[in-house]
């Protein structure tokens, strides 16, 4: 079983960056795809990010695409989400997780990052 603690959320101001850290506390199937989620509120938590974790490909939903970089230290089992150019629009909470690639995730949800971004 794996289980993620994400960090690095705060406070900013649009345009802005924030560094976001997912990390890992056990063994990540290697065919597997770690994956951020936002979940803003009174809203469904969707896929904004996606790595494979053998490969490092990497894929983006179209609101945060040439904004965020998804990338990973397999060493230190961890994911990272840079965030630059914030906007009001990504404030939610951020979530990692993982699986088959265009699989639900399987690992129970942690607790997440709070993101928000206001002047």
């Amino acid at each position: 079983q794996v289980q993620f603690v994400e960090s690095g959320g705060g406070l900013v101001q649009p345009g802005e960056s924030l560094r976001l850290s997912c990390a890992a506390s056990g063994r990540i199937t290697g065919t597997y795809s770690v994956r951020w989620y936002r979940q803003a509120p009174g809203k469904e938590r969707d896929v904004v990010a996606v790595i494979s974790w053998i490969g490092g490909t990497t894929n983006y939903a179209s609101p945060v695409k040439g904004r965020f970089t998804i990338s990973r230290d397999s060493a230190k089992n961890t994911v990272y989400l840079q965030m630059n150019s914030l906007k009001p629009e990504d404030t939610a909470l951020y979530y990692c997780n993982a699986g088959p690639p265009t699989r639900p995730p399987l690992y129970a949800w942690g607790q997440g990052t709070r993101v928000t971004v206001s002047s």
